[in-house]
């Protein structure tokens, strides 16, 4: 089988589960040594307090065809990412893909920014924006040595979407709008070195924590449109980690230099499906179709 990022090496900060995982497989499958890290091991739970860990996604990334380093990083300690940053060095030498989808912070719901917990929301904010901008700072200098590195800011909404909509609370507003800003920023930066930043989100995630509060798996995760009928748009995190393979192996990727996009245009662009064959379009269904509070109807969309 073809492996087209044969020989590349990535960084999926913030593999542990969801979108990382689905990226850092997919990745994998075309042929690339992936660094995954996180703060969920098989000693040691994140304040999530998930199952998953760092381990089981290094562990898929050998199944898929790649080779997969698990290495645990908290984000938010510069130096165990300036720590991680020198392994990677000396181990390969260099950087090609750089993902960054640290996350993993509680989420309150519909709180405007006086009825939030202030320690909760600044928690927001640090793990969703300071922990990329942290990676950033020391991966860069590595990955600028020689042309054509990507870093992909993996985020929840388009620019166009995110700035027209308020999302979920003050502080999950406010960070998501700032991941897509630091993809433009960071696009400028890039340029001159011959590298190129991309803002990139999934749709409706069947992460492991959506599967778990449908009370669904990814085997019958239809049964949940029973509950949430919109649910039919959702896609599988391989989606997303195909969009960034396909980034990935694009010879021109530079053409999507600071721009903010989905997998599901993404999708449409380089030809891939999710897992079941289809190209869901999220964020033009939720415009079109549930934004509006029009029924549910997939037709036209995946």
């Amino acid at each position: 089988m073809e492996k087209p990022l044969a020989g590349k090496i990535a960084l999926v900060a913030g593999a542990t589960r969801g979108a990382g995982r689905g990226i850092a497989v997919q990745l994998g499958a075309a042929g690339a040594t992936v660094y995954v890290t996180g703060r969920s091991t098989g000693s040691r739970r994140s304040e999530m307090n998930r199952p998953e860990t760092i381990e089981e996604t290094a562990a898929l990334v050998d199944e898929a065809g790649g080779h997969g380093i698990a290495i645990a990083v908290d984000h938010l300690v510069a130096d165990e990412v300036r720590e991680l940053v020198e392994r990677i060095d000396a181990e390969q030498g260099a950087l090609d893909v750089l993902v960054n989808d640290i996350y993993g912070a509680p989420i309150e719901w519909d709180k405007t920014v006086w009825e939030s917990t202030l320690d909760t929301g600044l928690r927001t904010l640090r793990l969703a924006v300071d922990t990329h901008a942290i990676t950033s700072h020391f991966a860069l200098p590595l990955m600028i040595r020689k042309p054509g590195g990507l870093v992909v800011e993996v985020n929840d909404g388009t620019t166009e979407y995110n700035s027209g909509n308020y999302r979920v609370s003050f502080f999950y507003d406010l960070a998501k709008t700032a991941v897509n800003r630091m993809a433009f920023a960071l696009a400028h930066e890039l340029a001159p070195h011959g590298g190129t930043a991309v803002a990139v989100t999934p749709g409706w995630l069947r992460s492991e924590a959506m599967l778990d509060a449908y009370q669904v798996t990814e085997e019958n995760w239809r049964d949940a449109t029973k509950v949430q009928p919109h649910f039919a748009i959702s896609e599988s995190p391989a989606f997303v980690g195909r969009a960034v393979a396909a980034l990935a192996g694009d010879g021109e990727v530079a053409r999507w230099n600071g721009k903010s996009v989905s997998s599901g245009e993404l999708a449409l662009e380089y030809g891939f499906t999710d897992l079941d064959g289809s190209r869901p379009e999220c964020w033009r269904y939720l415009v079109e179709v549930q934004d509006p509070g029009k029924p549910a109807d997939v037709t036209g969309y995946r």
